[in-house]
């Protein structure tokens, strides 16, 4: 058994993903929450170049920041429970869609099996705070989806993490999912793999991800409390974070590269009333800017119609500007995709080009992103690959 030191705290959502994959696995482990241990925090910082960064890990002595499911399983030698292979229907992707159509499917006694690459949830895992999804008026990402985990595995549906799909192949009659540790083979596919966050590509994104660029207010938010930061989108998400954010931190600017914000009123109205956040219209963001010791100092951002450019100088950047549809391991199939690689599906229905094989929730073109409506295309594809299995 390993020795796994691990430095967390209570606002990282990424560490309870972490804590509940190790336990998952019976990996035995000693956790230190840095907000309550100054020596912990001022070693965390040390041997992250100067960042807190969180979760961190020592395992065996060999720090790993941030691991993905998948790192950590290649550390610790662990492999998926191989005791069954063979289900009715396999869901990639463990999302509020894929989840709500599990566990509709296992109730109704179909064998289930849910793949999952990184953390349970998906997307709606790193919502701070969930106030439309309907019976809660306030209730966090984690928590949601950890319940609707709980009640697809009551159901007998089985999750196996760190699975990272690269084909799906069909032969007599069945799908063979292949992926980086095991093969699986189902009578149905449910595709529910969502969408990731879509980057600027700009000068300088590269060098700043993950340290002073992110994609999650929730996730890191928190670390830029009293400071600055810009926020950069148009849409529902790039206000109702800046919103989020504008609580804890000390000044927002938020730039747009429209005209006019192409969020719902309901977001665009509530922005004259805060303070801390100040708009920046139909400018486009040209570059992430190093100072002269090569640490972030801000963006540089270039007017759309007058071509002039200026610094803003930040503490930290959060980016809101779309999604990418997860069919990567979708290209060399015959299912068929949109110019932009999502799923074309019937008009009705969550069926696609190939019979048998499903997809639905953000991955589709088409869907709506919201939670809500995530669990109802969750529901209608289970109910798709139940005539399908009966025909």
């Amino acid at each position: 058994m390993a020795n796994i030191i691990f430095y967390g705290t209570k606002k990282c959502l990424e560490c309870k993903d972490i804590k509940s994959f190790l336990n998952a696995y019976e990996q035995k482990f000693h956790y230190i929450d840095v907000d309550e241990d100054a020596e912990a925090a001022a070693y965390v910082e040390k041997i992250n170049d100067g960042q807190r960064l969180v979760p961190t890990l020592e395992i065996d002595g060999e720090v790993m920041t941030n691991p993905g499911i998948k790192e950590l399983m290649a550390k610790l030698d662990v492999q998926p429970d191989e005791s069954k292979h063979f289900f009715d229907v396999a869901i990639i992707g463990a999302g509020p869609t894929g989840l709500t159509a599990a566990i509709y499917l296992q109730r109704d006694k179909y064998n289930t099996v849910i793949l999952e690459k990184k953390n349970i949830g998906g997307n709606a895992f790193y919502t701070a705070l969930i106030e439309n999804y309907p019976g809660f008026t306030n209730i966090s990402g984690p928590e949601l989806m950890m319940k609707m985990a709980e009640q697809a595995q009551t159901y007998g549906a089985k999750l196996d993490m760190g699975i990272d799909v690269t084909n799906i192949t069909r032969s007599n009659g069945y799908f063979h999912i292949h992926s980086n540790n095991k093969h699986y083979t189902a009578r149905a596919v449910i595709i529910a793999t969502g969408s990731t966050y879509r980057q600027l590509e700009v000068d300088g994104e590269n060098d700043f991800l993950g340290s002073k660029i992110h994609f999650c207010a929730a996730c890191d938010g928190p670390f830029y409390e009293g400071k600055e930061l810009v926020v950069i989108g148009s849409g529902n998400t790039a206000l109702d974070e800046s919103i989020f954010l504008s609580k804890m931190v000390k000044n927002i600017k938020l730039i747009s590269n429209k005209v006019e914000f192409s969020a719902s009123k309901t977001y665009v109205d509530k922005l004259p009333g805060i303070d801390n956040i100040q708009t920046y219209m139909n400018k486009s963001t040209t570059a992430f800017v190093k100072d002269a010791e090569n640490k972030f100092e801000g963006i540089r951002i270039k007017d759309n119609a007058t071509g002039e450019e200026e610094l803003l100088t930040s503490d930290g950047a959060f980016v809101f500007i779309g999604m990418i549809p997860n069919t990567q391991f979708l290209e060399q199939t015959e299912v068929e995709l949109d110019a932009r690689g999502f799923v074309i599906t019937d008009e009705d229905s969550a069926k696609t080009s190939i019979p048998g094989l499903f997809a639905a929730g953000d991955v589709r073109k088409g869907a709506i992103a919201q939670i809500a409506a995530a669990t109802g295309e969750g529901v209608l594809a289970s109910y798709n690959v139940k005539s399908f299995l009966k025909d």
